[in-house]
């Protein structure tokens, strides 16, 4: 079986984690590896991107950079459930502390939650719900075609990803688009959001076709408006640069 984890890391652009199937904390709560950060991802241009016909060209920065790839959607995640439940006056049910605008802040507080389990099995189930939720994104408009996924495959043996790692990104690119699938993984409504936020980094903002999944999906996840707009609002948060 392969390692859940390393791969949505790779998927988003980060780098291996030496083959560790947890990770390992260090000051900031993550493995040495990990902090070699993201460089990659729909918001940030590696396999996302190239799932979306590599229209992107940009990458995230700052303390993004430092983040594994659950963190980063856990992050956006529990920072938009935080958001939403205070404008509602309702209380989290997750600790709530007044953020400060920074990823690298957000990351300590929500691990350990329904957003960032610390268990390696729940880590690694979330890893895969997110995977999917991302894969299934991207294949919304429906323009992955043989030159396409020959782009997707020699990307993936950039990455140097294992047999069964390959085999999984290739089996779920090649599946029918199927939403059911990924809101059936959706087994509390906090774990609706990070499929959503998930989502939301796999597609391409300015196609009317993945605009249009988004909204089919948020719907089915029955996510309130109020909470949907929170969860775009802070992923538009990520620091990315152009180039």
């Amino acid at each position: 079986m392969f390692d859940p984890q390393k791969l949505l890391d790779q998927f988003m652009g980060g780098g291996a984690r030496d083959g560790q199937n947890a990770p390992q904390k260090s000051g900031s709560g993550f493995s040495p590896d990990m902090l070699k950060g993201l460089a990659g991802g729909a918001a940030a241009g590696g396999l996302v991107s190239i799932l979306l016909g590599s229209k992107g060209g940009k990458k995230l920065a700052g303390n993004a950079l430092k983040l594994g790839g659950a963190a980063v959607l856990g992050g956006i995640a529990y920072r938009a459930w935080q958001n939403y439940q205070a404008t509602r006056g309702a209380r989290t049910t997750v600790p709530v502390e007044p953020p400060n605008g920074s990823m690298k802040d957000v990351t300590p507080k929500v691990e350990g939650t329904v957003f960032l389990p610390s268990g390696t099995a729940e880590r690694n189930e979330l890893s895969l719900v997110l995977l999917r939720a991302m894969i299934a994104a991207a294949k919304a408009d429906g323009h992955i075609d043989a030159r396409e996924q020959q782009a997707i495959f020699a990307k993936l043996d950039e990455l140097s990803l294992d047999n069964d790692a390959k085999a999984f990104v290739i089996d779920e690119l090649r599946k029918p688009l199927d939403i059911d699938a990924v809101v059936r993984s959706a087994t509390s409504p906090e774990r609706a959001a990070e499929i959503y936020a998930a989502s939301v980094l796999a597609i391409d903002p300015d196609d009317p076709a993945e605009q249009a999944y988004l909204a089919m999906l948020a719907s089915r996840l029955k996510l309130d408006p109020g909470l949907k707009a929170s969860v775009e609002t802070e992923a538009r948060k990520l620091p990315v640069v152009v180039g």
